[in-house]
């Protein structure tokens, strides 16, 4: 599954929703990466404050990568609806 996240709430809704698809709780994520639950909630909730350093762990965690290329003509709307 390819998602595509161009803000905080994007993105941290696309982890969930592949930590769930792992069956994994942010309590395991905390213990792969040595963070605190509260700090994977957040990242999570779209805190725009996220560390790179802390999202490339979660991402490591939960066996994903982050991919760089130019954004395409897709309207917002239609980047809500993939999170709907």
């Amino acid at each position: 599954m390819n998602l595509v996240a161009r803000t905080p709430q994007q993105m941290g809704d696309a982890l969930r929703r592949f930590r769930k698809l792992k069956q994994l709780t942010q309590r395991d994520i905390s213990g792969q990466v040595g963070m605190r639950q509260a700090t994977i909630s957040s990242v999570e909730n779209g805190d725009p404050g996220t560390q790179l350093k802390t999202l490339t762990e979660i991402l490591k965690a939960l066996n994903l990568e982050l991919v760089l290329r130019e954004r395409g003509k897709t309207r917002d709307v239609d980047l809500e609806d993939i999170f709907s």
